[in-house]
């Protein structure tokens, strides 16, 4: 594989990882970012990020994966990072019925905070403790269906679903933003190149005239 400069990409998207303490986005975010898993993982402070490249429909991406702190303590300080975001894992911890009970707050938070047009999938994780299983799946199911949004279990411990959950969120933005661009080609405002779309460009946080079925 012919290696790249690492600014040459043809998207950069925001996401933002969200949801209550220790539902293990920070795990999450390690697992996909580096494959890895801390069983001793401290709570974040703030808000951390990494990054991962991928290829889509032949373009190359550049994620930009932003975790925020769960507790109340840090909201406001962790709201300002929703802005340029495109997407968002909304995570809860299948074992605690509390961190699914949460789970519309952190939605109503993301549509006061994020772009309007923020695709966003619910995230059950630590699905390799079905023995303490607490949120049933029809539930999660249900509650996605009704705000539009795609569901899906992980497990930050031994990997499953992490690269699907990330794929998925990262091709309904790519759909979205691709639907704008031959919009805009059509109407004639095509830039005439592939272009970057990059956290402060105003291309990423215009919106496209089509739900996201994320």
């Amino acid at each position: 594989m012919t290696s790249k400069h690492s600014d040459d990409y043809d998207f950069l998207f925001k996401m933002v990882i969200i949801g209550d303490s220790s539902v293990g986005k920070s795990n999450i975010l390690s697992r996909y970012t580096k494959n890895e898993f801390n069983l001793e993982s401290k709570t974040t402070i703030g808000v951390e990020f990494a990054t991962k490249t991928t290829v889509t429909d032949g373009k190359t991406i550049k994620t930009q994966i932003w975790d925020t702190a769960g507790q109340e303590r840090f909201r406001a300080v962790a709201s300002a990072y929703y802005k340029g975001a495109v997407g968002a894992l909304l995570c809860y911890d299948i074992t605690k019925q509390s961190t699914f009970d949460s789970v519309e707050k952190w939605l109503k938070e993301v549509k006061e905070h994020a772009e309007p047009n923020i695709c966003v999938l619910l995230v059950g994780n630590k699905c390799d403790l079905q023995h303490l299983r607490a949120v049933k799946q029809e539930d999660a199911m249900a509650f996605a269906e009704k705000n539009n949004m795609a569901f899906i279990e992980t497990s930050a411990l031994d990997a499953t679903n992490i690269e699907i959950a990330f794929q998925t969120l990262t091709n309904e933005i790519y759909k979205i933003v691709s639907a704008d661009t031959s919009r805009r080609k059509v109407d004639g405002t095509d830039l005439g190149k592939s272009e970057k779309i990059k956290l402060d460009d105003n291309n990423a946080k215009k919106p496209v005239d089509r739900k996201c079925n994320c």
